[in-house]
């Protein structure tokens, strides 16, 4: 059996036992679901889908900007696409809008962001390290942003933007869950649209073109789906950063192949990551509901120095 049908394998056994796993764990251990209490319909469920929709659309999103920044160290919270759409949201709860405006926020901050970002790079000539470089500061801007609106709030605002920037995966329920799946699956279905397009995105800016590629209508729709994908995600979940990063060149080491395969299997990968992530999260210290965002959070630089190391060492080689 080769490594993609190990890899299939592994993940349809996991999108079966992690929904049952999350389901079953309950006060610290383990306890067959009910389906049929109203707790379990009520908070369990949409819980798990957040989950499965916030990793899938990480995981296919940093798959598609790992491409478009030509950088395996893209992530959608590390060149600055999450910090944009967070910075737009909170700015919509410091404001009271309504939460069915979350999604629109999310989007058009994520959209703004990465637009920056390329439109900067260009401008400064940086190359790729630029693109990277950029983000960070994109990034950290957005932060900066971020904090002073917080410190400008009142302690209502600032207690709810607080927990939901951590990465809390608890209050999306009902409309809000529809409308950024929606947005989400939209931003995964763009992207696997432009996948053959992003392949030759790879290979150079001028190999792209000699193979028929527009190279500026493929990054501006690289960054419309990745915008979309990842709003739908803050907006639901808050920032989770590392997702991204870790699952697309965790499946890219195992199986390789094009970028649409890259990408679907990416976000099935993260999906279950982050259920899995999610459940630790919830028995790790029981009681204590811990945000989501605080395990991808430990697990996230320990990868990124790995990454970095195996990219200057296959750079050395070359």
């Amino acid at each position: 059996m080769g490594p993609m049908a190990l890899l299939c394998a592994a993940l349809s056994a996991a999108t079966l036992l992690l929904p049952l796993l999350a389901l079953s764990s309950q006060g610290g251990g383990l306890a067959w679901p009910d389906l049929a209490d109203p707790l379990t319909q009520a908070l369990r469920v949409p819980r798990i889908l957040t989950a499965l929709t916030v990793g899938a659309a990480l995981a296919a999103s940093g798959a598609a900007l790992q491409a478009l920044f030509r950088n395996p160290l893209a992530d959608p919270g590390l060149v600055g696409t999450s910090s944009g759409a967070a910075l737009a949201v909170v700015c919509v709860l410091a404001l009271g809008a309504g939460s069915l405006s979350l999604p629109l926020a999310a989007f058009g901050g994520g959209l703004a962001a990465t637009w920056l970002i390329l439109a900067l790079s260009r401008l400064v000539r940086g190359g790729l390290a630029g693109l990277l470089l950029m983000g960070l500061v994109v990034g950290a801007f957005c932060g900066a942003l971020i904090s002073l609106i917080l410190f400008m709030s009142d302690d209502l605002t600032l207690r709810s933007a607080s927990a939901w920037l951590a990465g809390n995966l608890a209050a999306a329920t009902g409309e809000r869950l529809i409308a950024c799946t929606a947005a989400a699956l939209a931003g995964l279905l763009l992207l696997l649209w432009i996948a053959r397009d992003l392949d030759c995105l790879l290979l150079g800016e001028d190999a792209a073109r000699s193979l028929g590629v527009d190279v500026r209508r493929t990054r501006r729709l690289a960054a419309i789906g990745a915008a979309l994908a990842t709003g739908g995600a803050v907006a639901l979940s808050g920032v989770i950063g590392f997702v991204g990063m870790m699952v697309p060149n965790l499946v890219a080491v195992l199986v390789g192949g094009c970028r649409r395969r890259l990408i679907l299997l990416s976000a099935w990968a993260g999906a279950l990551f982050l259920l899995a992530a999610d459940t630790l999260a919830r028995t790790l210290v029981w009681p204590v509901d811990l945000p989501v965002g605080l395990v991808a959070a430990f697990a996230g630089p320990p990868f990124f120095v790995w990454m970095f190391a195996r990219q200057q060492r296959s750079l050395i080689d070359g």
